[in-house]
């Protein structure tokens, strides 16, 4: 233990000793967390008030078909404007949506047959997408308007044309929506568990073997395996405080944060229970992060592997978008997929079970010994203390 502590101590003395790298490490991650719940949660509020509250001027095309639906139309706040070529307008982004009027629309709605209305937008356009619900919105309303208006003039009491009401009963918690608004906390908080002592690592093993310093250091009687466990713990204990300090400014952006930042106040139980979960990615990157550090002859070799390393916790990100899929056992047992689903448990206020938890830890814990193992041997292998 003694050799452990001495090699602990020593890691963390050489990190302490660059005061900008050390800076980066532990301010890095929670400044961008605390930029994007303010900055992201202030920007979406605006945004959101903005294309919601502004009055709607857009063009109509065939007004004149219908000037009945253009009156109230503009009754309800939509203004009629002229575009000499709409189409062209919505493909250049000069224009968010329009209304196009058929030619027969008179002809019909005096038959009494649907008279078609067109809204013409970009579907893949998201700042589109406001305004083009809230011009459908109206005609639909007006649409039901009318038909019940005509069920009158006919004597028909216009609740026969509805034999069924469908309604709706959302049985999802507050928490549970609020977890959607921070679908993107999981990753930030998974990359700064997995890389929070990446630049520990990076130095005390590729910048050992740079400067040559880590021949010395393997020539001491202590054993290679008090060696490797004591950069881990070193590297441990700066990923710990790196996503402490992560969790806590998510917090306090949440708190500052008008609006919908409101909706994502996180508890203490809550910020504690996230650092529980990622105690073993913290280790499982440490453990990793020195058996490939190890096996490089240089810095620059060593960083050359973190833009894929950085990739990993975004796979679980990308399946769940490409294919959903309801919450397994199975899912508790895979590296970073684990840490995304019990995290979003943890922000929708739901119960993780104790199996849940059993399975987590127990491969979690074998990923990280296997790990630990490997990175053990090849701390055993002497032609680590040579540079290239």
């Amino acid at each position: 233990m003694n050799a452990l502590n001495a090699i602990v101590g020593k890691e963390l003395l050489d990190f302490s000793r660059d005061r900008k790298t050390m800076l980066l490490t532990f301010l890095m991650t929670p400044a961008i967390m605390l930029l994007l719940i303010f900055g992201l949660g202030t920007f979406m509020q605006h945004k959101m008030k903005e294309l919601n509250d502004k009055p709607l001027e857009i063009a109509i095309v065939g007004a004149q078909n219908a000037p009945n639906l253009v009156k109230w139309l503009a009754a309800h706040g939509v203004t009629a404007k002229t575009v000499a070529d709409p189409d062209a307008a919505i493909r250049n982004q000069n224009e968010d949506v329009y209304i196009r009027i058929g030619d027969t629309f008179e002809e019909q709605w005096r038959k009494g047959e649907p008279a078609q209305v067109e809204v013409v937008n970009d579907s893949t356009r998201q700042d589109a997408r406001i305004p083009s619900e809230r011009v459908t919105t109206l005609l639909n309303a007006y649409a039901q308007q009318m038909g019940a208006l005509r069920l009158l003039a006919r004597g028909i009491n216009p609740e026969v044309a509805a034999p069924v009401m469908v309604a709706n009963k959302d049985l999802s918690t507050p928490e549970a929506r609020r977890g959607r608004v921070m679908s993107f906390l999981p990753y930030l908080l998974i990359l700064g568990g997995f890389l929070g002592g990446a630049a520990l690592v990076i130095d005390m093993t590729a910048g050992e073997r740079e400067r040559q310093s880590l021949e010395p250091l393997l020539t001491t009687p202590a054993p290679r395996m008090q060696i490797v466990s004591g950069k881990v713990v070193a590297a441990m204990l700066i990923g710990i405080v790196s996503v402490t300090l992560t969790c806590l400014s998510f917090k306090l952006g949440a708190q500052l944060t008008p609006g919908i930042g409101k909706l994502m106040d996180i508890s203490s139980l809550a910020v504690l229970k996230i650092l529980l979960i990622l105690l073993p990615l913290v280790a499982l990157g440490s453990c990793l992060l020195t058996l490939i550090a190890s096996g490089a002859k240089s810095v620059k070799e060593a960083q050359s592997y973190m833009s894929i390393l950085m990739l990993l916790p975004m796979l679980p990100t990308i399946f769940l978008m490409v294919n959903p899929v309801k919450n397994a056992l199975w899912q508790f047992a895979v590296p970073f997929l684990a840490q995304n689903q019990i995290i979003l448990k943890v922000l929708r206020s739901e119960v993780v079970s104790p199996l849940e938890w059993l399975v987590y830890f127990v491969s979690a814990l074998a990923l990280v010994l296997l790990l630990w193992w490997l990175a053990v041997r090849r701390y055993s292998q002497e032609k680590l203390a040579i540079a290239a």
